[in-house]
This record gives structure tokens, sequence and C-alpha cells, in this order.
């Protein structure tokens, strides 16, 4: 793990409320199913003798006293329908929480288990959701007979597989982002990991699925009432409604408009709510979130070199099928030295780094005679707080980093509130400085905002800084600067060299650029195809004084021109301006 603030973004107190976005379709959705729900409050108190009492008036037509008529017993067809409306709402409602907890504990909880139980989870809802789900209802409510209870749990059980599958394959994205592994890593609790990470992040479309298991839900209970499986007399709901209107279809179908009306409404309603407070909760537009505590775990320490930081031997990476990525690389990173990676795309430079770090992707492996950063043993359990505040990583990509359900300054300063007890406060000054530091504009602005308020420039730059004001001994570097422009580029170079010296902090640096990591490295490893081909000094790979070829093809492919002012790479003049911060 690492000490990265926004790749543990675990705990947040939003400073300001969210804010709220009205849309037409919500407006709409809340005002027609708001009707609905009053009609069910209010109707069964005053309709109610209207709707069930026996007249002397039967099979009359529509006209002002009875606008839908009455049935064939004299009762008004409006509002029996009206009345349904509770009977309906009720079950509907009871069937969708059934169908939205068990579907979502189960979806989640399939991707926060051990490899081989998800597998085996996905499988059985494959085969679960291969049944259509009126059939299951059919089945259970056979199993269990006619009425309210049994037709709300054949409904309820019926929809879990489809929703628990949606819910699995929301979960499945978030589930890979680097701030829910390494919340996992630091031992933060299971339902913690899903209420603070995987829910807020499926939010938009978890409520679009509940509005749409609600408006099935609504429309199968009919089904089974209007087949006989559901509501008995003398209880009535919509489908109780249209399975009395049935012998009347064709002489009078006026009977069945009342109960499909009220259908249509009622689902309509749900649908438009759904799709605008889908809206309305997107994480980029701004929510609330809660605190949590971390656990702390047991050291395991290993006896460490006088010299050596970082000590790697016989390191292999391997995934699932046992195809070996990484090749028994061994290496070392004394105290206060950058060790610069270099290489081509899927040479497994970001591999040996995520290997390092304890962050491999899911279905790949590590092994190794030793692993140690410091006193830690990186192949047993560590003590999350050392780990946390000794090693810090820089990401690649800071998009995927960064929790889009958080604001900016809870997840920044996570390390420094949790793991080094520094008061909210504190940890705010703190960070502000270290975002000054790697010249972000107005940084206390950009604390209170969420990530997509930023640029891709102004979040690695919000990366970097995270990583350097815990002051790390480690810090884990993979592509840092690739967003950023030249003179941001230099300047955060810069500022790894002044920590480098001031804090004598280690570093592993993994880059393309050949400038960059001659400039600003003292030893470069050069990987090719998951090993090491070549270790070289900055001065030699200055000279050109390289043994391997493939290292000679790296520097061959690497464009220069003759002119004087244009003699280096951008990055490379960039940092010479400022030589006495960099040599």
């Amino acid at each position: 793990m690492t000490n990265l603030p926004v790749a543990v973004p675990v705990t947040a107190l939003a400073s300001s409320p969210p804010r709220f976005r009205w849309t037409a379709g919500l407006i709409a959705g809340i005002i027609l199913f708001s009707a609905v729900v009053l009609v069910a409050i209010i109707t069964p108190f005053t309709l109610t003798g209207a709707a069930n009492d026996l007249t002397n008036n039967p099979n009359l037509d529509p006209s002002g006293e009875h606008l839908l008529g009455t049935d064939s017993f004299g009762r008004d067809l409006l509002a029996r329908s009206l009345v349904a409306a509770r009977l309906t709402l009720i079950m509907t409602l009871a069937a969708t929480a059934i169908s939205v907890i068990a579907g979502v504990l189960i979806g989640t909880g399939i991707w926060l288990a051990p490899r081989r139980i998800r597998e085996a989870g996905l499988r059985i809802l494959e085969v679960a959701v291969s049944y259509p789900g009126l059939l299951v209802a059919l089945v259970i409510s056979a199993i269990l007979g006619a009425g309210v209870m049994a037709v709300i749990i054949a409904i309820g059980i019926s929809n879990i597989a489809p929703f628990a599958r949606l819910t699995a394959n929301l979960a499945s994205a978030v589930s890979r982002k680097e701030y829910v592994s390494t919340a996992r890593l630091l031992g933060v609790p299971g339902y913690r990991i899903v209420t603070r990470h995987l829910l807020p992040n499926m939010a938009e479309p978890l409520l679009i699925l509940i509005a749409s298991s609600f408006a099935v839900g609504l429309m199968e209970i009919a089904g089974l009432s209007f087949v006989g499986l559901g509501v008995q007399a003398p209880d009535y709901d919509f489908g109780k409604l249209l399975s009395d209107s049935l012998p009347a279809i064709y002489s009078r179908p006026i009977e069945a408009v009342g109960p499909a009306l009220m259908i249509v409404i009622t689902s309509l309603g749900m649908m438009l709510i759904g799709d605008g407070l889908a809206a309305a909760a997107d994480p980029r537009g701004g929510r609330r979130a809660l605190t949590r505590k971390a656990r702390s775990e047991i050291p395991a320490s290993l006896e460490e070199s006088s010299d050596n930081l970082v000590a790697v031997e016989n390191l292999t990476v391997t995934t699932a099928a046992g195809s070996e990525l990484i090749h028994g690389i061994s290496f070392t990173i004394r105290r206060g030295e950058i060790l610069g990676v270099v290489g081509e795309s899927g040479s497994g430079k970001s591999l040996t780094a995520m290997a390092l770090a304890r962050l491999l992707p899911e279905g790949l492996g590590a092994a190794a005679v030793e692993l140690r950063v410091g006193s830690m043993n990186m192949l047993a359990r560590v003590p999350q707080r050392t780990l946390a505040t000794e090693v810090a990583l820089v990401y690649q990509d800071p998009g995927s980093t960064f929790n889009p359900a958080l604001r900016m300054g809870s997840q920044l300063t996570e390390v420094l509130r949790t793991h080094k007890k520094m008061p909210a406060g504190a940890a705010s000054e703190a960070m502000v400085d270290a975002l000054t530091a790697v010249h972000l504009t107005d940084p206390a602005l950009r604390m209170k905002q969420h990530p997509h308020e930023l640029s891709g420039g102004m979040q690695q730059r919000s990366m970097i800084a995270a990583a350097m004001a815990t002051e790390p001994e480690l810090i884990i570097a993979d592509e840092p600067t690739t967003a950023l422009d030249v003179t941001v580029q230099a300047g955060i170079l810069r500022q790894f060299r002044r920590l480098n010296r001031q804090r004598n902090m280690s570093m592993l640096f993994i880059s393309h650029d050949l400038g960059v990591v001659e400039a600003l490295c003292d030893r470069i490893l050069v990987m090719k195809e998951g090993r090491i081909v070549e270790t070289l000094t900055a001065a030699q790979l200055a000279a050109g004084d390289v043994s391997h070829p493939y290292t000679q093809k790296l520097l061959d492919a690497t464009p220069t021109v003759d002119a004087p002012m244009a003699a280096l790479a951008p990055s490379t003049r960039a940092l010479s301006a400022s030589g006495s911060d960099i040599s």
C-alpha cells in the first residue's frame, strides 16, 4: 500500500451542502407519483363506501356522478381504481425493497469476496437471470399460495437475481479503482467500502435500476393478481380490478380504463423520479460523506541494511494462468537515491512498481526471495500506519486515482489526518502549502472542489503534492509528469530533487523521457520484456556509454535537433535552466 492520500479516499466530510439539480422530468415525476401517493392515503378514508357498497345502479355509463360508470354490482369504477392504489403501492414498495436490498448486498458482496467465491457467485447469477422473472414469481406463488404476502415475497425474490447481476456489473468497474484497492489493503471493513466507495459511485445507475425495478414489480404484481395468484377478494389491487373487468372487456371496455391508467401513471411517475434523482445524485454534482476510522494490523518487519532502503531480490510477477510477466529481477534503492526505470510500453516498469507497492491488478501475483522497504517486509502483513506514511505512490492516471464522490480536500488530507493524527485545520493548511509548491492555482478553492472540476494536469499536481506532503521515505512515481506542460513539469521535478536532498528521500521514478531520467536520476534500470537488461549511471546515459543493444535503440529513438537552442529535450532544458536545483 501507499501513503498517497488521493488513493485512500476512505473518509471525508464535506464542508458545504450538496448541490441539487432540479430537472423538468424530476418535477413531473414527483408531481405524478405524489398524486398517486396522496390518492393512496386519502381515498381509502373518503371513497371506500362508493368503491365497495353494492347499489341498484349496475353497469352505468360514464356520467357526472360516476366518471367511469359502475360495474355489474353498482360500485363506482373510478373510486375502486383510486382506493386500490394503497394496497398496490404497499405491495410494490415491499417487493422492491426485498429485491434492492438483497440485490445490492449480493452484487457488491461478490466483488469484495475472494476470487474463487466471486467467480462462483457470478456464474450462479448468470444461471439465475436466465430464467424469466415472472416465471420464477409464478412458481414461487404457486408454492406459497395466493395472497398479499405470497405475491410480495414471490416478486421480491424473482427480481433479486437481475438486480444483483446489474449491481455486480456496476461494482466491477468501481472495485478495480486504485482507491478501492488501497482501502481494502489498508484494512477498511467491507461494509465501509460498500457504503463509502461502491454505492456513492454507483448512485446514478442504481437509482435508475431501483425505479425500473419498482415499475417492473408493479406490473408483475398486477399480472399475478390478474391470473388469480395475487390479491384475493374482498381485497383488490390494480391487477385484481383488471381481472374483474375481463368478462366485460368487449361489451364494457371502460371497466379496464381505471386500473390500466393508474398503472401507467404510477410507473411513469416513478421512472421520471428515478431519472431525475440519478442526475441529482451524480457524484460529480456534489455529495456529503461520513467518516470512518482505519483498522491497524500487526506489523511484520525485517532487518534493514543501513544503506539500502529498498531491497528486491528475484521478484517474479505471474498471471493466474501461470504466465510469467516479470522474470526474477533484483535491484536496490539506497537511502536518498533516485532510481529511474526506463523501457518501452509493456516492458514491465509499472508492474514492478505495483508489485513493490502491493497494488498488483486482480489476477496477478508476486513472489520474491526478498521484497523490503525499510523495515517493512512487503511479502507479509505490514503496519498500515507505517505503510501509509513511509511509502507514497504517484499514479500515471490521476483520473482513476481520485474518488469522484468525495471532495479533493478530504482525499488529499486523508493520510495526514488518519495516520499522522494532524487536526483537520492543520492538515488542510499543510496541503494548501503543498499544492502551492506544485504551482496549483488557488489551492484553497481546489480543496473544496470535486475531481471532475480539475483538469488532468491539476489532478496530477494534486496527487504529487499529496505524496510529498507526508514526507515519505520512498516515493514511487509512475510517469508522474505525463499530463503536465513543460514549465510545470520542470518545476515538479525540481520539487522532487529538493525533497530528495533536504529529506534524504528515495524515489523509484518511471518514465519514457530519457532526458528527464538523465537529469533527475542517480541510477537507471533499463527493462525489456520483464527483465532488467542494463543498469547505468546518469553520466553513462548522458555520454551514451551503454552496452546492451536495446538501450542503444532507446537512445537512437530519442529525437534530437542540431540547432543550439533545441539541443536538449524540452523538459531537460527546463531542468537545466535551474541546474543548481537539479544537479
